[in-house]
């Protein structure tokens, strides 16, 4: 079984309820859900005129492939009413896989470790709470550390 990490976030709606339906969403898909980080409203990256979000990650163990587990989250975040905006703008959820194992995947649609989650606090704040000794496979920085390494920015 593999261990992955996924990036959960919502600024539409009732942003608690449809993180906690998107954690039962991924149990229902026969994903193995092991930690979870406390809620966090954080400020919207990229896009700033937007409602602030919901932000959370948990740990799961899967036999899916990285591939196929991407298949699933669009699939959960389509079963909830996400509709395609712009990049980065408002989004009732938002389901991305961060980490998987010590994978390095770059394919289409696809590139894990997620390219941009060293460099986003609603993304490591969470994610150090249910993996602070996880280890960037390219950065070669635990969790923490790059957390830490944010607030000297």
């Amino acid at each position: 079984m593999a261990k992955a990490y996924i990036g959960i976030g919502s600024n539409l709606g009732n942003r608690h309820a449809n993180c906690t339906e998107a954690v039962e969403l991924l149990r229902k898909n026969t994903i193995d859900v092991t930690r979870q980080s406390a809620m966090h409203e954080t400020k919207p990256w990229g896009v700033v005129k937007q409602p602030a979000f919901i932000n959370m990650a948990v740990e799961i163990e899967t036999d899916l492939t990285p591939l196929r587990l991407l298949s699933i989250l669009k699939k959960i975040e389509t079963a909830m009413g996400r509709e395609d905006t712009f990049r980065w703008g408002p989004r009732i959820i938002d389901l991305d896989i961060l980490l998987y194992d010590d994978l390095l995947v770059n394919e289409p649609g696809l590139v894990i470790p997620h390219p941009f989650m060293h460099e986003r606090d609603f993304v490591l704040k969470p994610l150090s709470e249910i993996a602070p000794e996880k280890v960037h496979p390219l950065l070669k920085k635990t969790i923490l550390q790059l957390m830490e390494n944010r607030g000297k920015n």
